[in-house]
């Protein structure tokens, strides 16, 4: 494989590679995520258990992933949004589409996902699907409307 599955465009052996196969750690949320993301694609279920927070590990069910990793053909990754996951934070969040293709249809996974940093490195905890609700003082008639849409206010959720 050249070119790494993350979308990241530059080669697999320079950027998620390392990562799963244990030889670097993940320095951002965001390079853990798109590393995870990768890890579907090459079918490496061990790491994404890995890389799960520890007290978070119990439910995760090994068979049940590799089988969806395995039946879809993963097409493409989006990063839409991060928010924190600096130096000094503790925490860190990731929105990103993932793309892929199960059983002859075209599908996405919309999620944002949260990581929190302990014992020097990141740890994905969970996600939400869709994007991270966020508090909104005061929106404009013309600012975008807080639900992601992409429209208006006013032509949204202001009518």
């Amino acid at each position: 494989m050249d070119t790494c599955p993350c979308g990241s465009g530059r080669a697999y052996a320079q950027c998620c590679e390392p990562y799963l196969a244990g030889a670097a750690v993940p320095p951002t949320p965001e390079a853990l995520m798109r590393s995870r993301y990768s890890a579907f694609a090459v079918n490496n279920i061990d790491y994404l258990e890995q890389t799960l927070l520890p007290e978070t590990r119990a439910d995760f069910n090994k068979a049940e992933v590799d089988q969806w990793s395995k039946e879809a053909t993963w097409t493409g990754l989006d990063v839409r949004a991060t928010e924190g996951g600096g130096e000094d934070d503790t925490e860190g969040w990731v929105e990103f589409v993932a793309k892929f293709r199960m059983q002859g249809k075209d599908l996405v996974h919309h999620e944002t996902s949260r990581f929190q940093k302990a014992e020097g490195r990141w740890w994905y905890v969970d996600g939400i699907m869709g994007q991270r609700p966020r508090r909104v003082e005061k929106v404009g008639r013309n600012d975008p409307c807080p639900c992601g849409s992409g429209k208006k206010y006013k032509k949204c959720h202001g009518a």
